[in-house]
C-alpha cells in the first residue's frame, strides 16, 4: 500500500440463520484497529438485510464492542470464554495457572447467571487473599461479559460462548496466506479469503444444522423467571 508493506487484518463474521444453519455473512480486509472499520462492515450488513439478532460473540476489542452497541442495541454481547481465561491466565505466574484455569471452568460450568457469579466471586476473594489483586479485580469487573450466554437455552450454550466456530476457517486462512507472504494489494488478498469463506459456508449450509432454533421460542431466561415469580 503506498509503496510500502503493511500488516492488514481479515474481518469474517459468521451468523446461524433462523433454520439453524451457519452462514459467512461478511468479509473484509481492513484496519482491525480501527472502531470505524467495524463501523463500516455492520452498516455493510444492514443494508444488505441483517435483522433479527439475538446476540454477537466476539473478544474484547474495545472498538469492536463500540460498533455493536452502536449497531446493535439491545443485543446481547458474548465475550468470548477461551480469549478471555487466555488473557487472565496470562496474568499470573507458571504455577498459578492450573489452578486458575480449573477456578474459570467452574465459573464457566454454572448452570445459571447467579451460580456463576457466585463462584466468581469466591474465586476473586481466593485470589485477593493471596495476593493477587489484579487477577480479583479482572474477574469482578469483566466476568459478567461473559455469561450472557446463560440467558440462552441450555442446547444452544456450548456453541455460543466463544468464537470456536470460526476458528477451522480462521486456521485456514492463516494457513493460505502464509504460503503467499506478501499480497501486492488488498484485491487478492480479498479474493483468496473470499474463496475459503465461500467454501466453508457451503459446507455448514449442506451440513447438519448448528442450532435447533424452535427452542428459542418461548425460552424464558432465568433472570425474567424471578423477576415475574
Amino acid at each position: 500500500m503506498d509503496h510500502k508493506v503493511v500488516n492488514r487484518g481479515v474481518l469474517v463474521v459468521s451468523g446461524v440463520r433462523e433454520d439453524g444453519f451457519r452462514e459467512i455473512l461478511g468479509v473484509e480486509v481492513a484496519n482491525t484497529e480501527s472502531e470505524a472499520t467495524y463501523q463500516e462492515l455492520f452498516r455493510s450488513l444492514k443494508r444488505r438485510g441483517l435483522s433479527g439478532v439475538q446476540l454477537v460473540i466476539s473478544d474484547d476489542h474495545e472498538g469492536l464492542k463500540s460498533a455493536i452497541a452502536r449497531h446493535f442495541q439491545g443485543v446481547s454481547h458474548q465475550r468470548c470464554q477461551v480469549h478471555y481465561a487466555r488473557n487472565l491466565l496470562g496474568i499470573v505466574g507458571v504455577a498459578r495457572r492450573k489452578e486458575l484455569g480449573t477456578d474459570l471452568r467452574a465459573i464457566f460450568a454454572a448452570p445459571d447467571r447467579k451460580q456463576a457469579l457466585t463462584v466468581a466471586a469466591a474465586v476473586a476473594d481466593k485470589c485477593r487473599k493471596r495476593g493477587n489483586e489484579k487477577v480479583a479485580e479482572h474477574l469482578e469487573e469483566h466476568i459478567e461479559e461473559c455469561l450472557s450466554y446463560l440467558a440462552f437455552p441450555e442446547s444452544h450454550r456450548r456453541r455460543i460462548r466463544t468464537t470456536n466456530g470460526l476458528e477451522r476457517l480462521n486456521q485456514e486462512i492463516k494457513r493460505r496466506s502464509r504460503v503467499v507472504r506478501i499480497f501486492p494489494n488488498e484485491r487478492p488478498c480479498l479474493r483468496l479469503v473470499t474463496a475459503l469463506a465461500v467454501e466453508q459456508s457451503e459446507e455448514w449450509i449442506t451440513g447438519r444444522s448448528y442450532l435447533d432454533m424452535g427452542e428459542l421460542e418461548g425460552h424464558c431466561p432465568e433472570e425474567e423467571r424471578e423477576v415475574k415469580g
